[in-house]
């Protein structure tokens, strides 16, 4: 059985790796006149990113308050882990409310163009944005403060 703190570290790079993906394709799509909003098949692809990268998101910020409630109680505290838990919530709660626009756009089947089209990547690119900042404070949370693998990497 994986421990209850291992389980964040391993669903963390879904989120990542979909926004990213979901930028990108935006991005791409957009610029080459394609539509990627409504039931379309860029629309499809669209929205099936936006909604899997919340729902990689919530999942990770569910698993990561666990994580950090283990840490809290083995006497771990630090401004850095509070700092990430909020992002990590901001996070999940904007690629939430994105992902819940974009399904409502495409139940609607409505298909918006040029310029205001531009609008999707730009909002994706920001939520990127917001994902590496969080990232960032994770990575010192591990790579810094030890967090939840030093005892593992001792081999304790």
């Amino acid at each position: 059985m994986v421990p209850v703190q291992h389980i964040h570290p391993m669903l963390v790079h879904f989120p990542i790796v979909l926004i990213f993906l979901l930028a990108g394709f935006d991005l791409v799509a957009t610029l080459l006149g394609y539509s990627v909003t409504g039931r379309t098949a860029t629309g499809n692809v669209s929205v099936g990113l936006a909604v899997l990268a919340a729902l990689a998101a919530l999942a990770t910020y569910y698993f990561g308050g666990l994580a950090l409630d283990y840490a809290e109680a083995g006497g771990f505290s630090s401004d850095v882990a509070e700092v990430h838990e909020s992002l990590g919530g901001m996070v999940a709660i904007a690629l939430t409310v994105w992902a819940v626009i974009r399904a409502a756009l495409w139940f609607k089947d409505v298909r918006l163009t040029r310029p205001v089209a531009f609008l999707f990547p730009l909002v994706a690119i920001a939520g990127a944005a917001l994902v590496v900042v969080t990232a960032s404070y994770g990575g010192r949370l591990v790579f810094d403060l030890g967090v939840n693998v030093a005892k593992a990497a001792s081999g304790g």
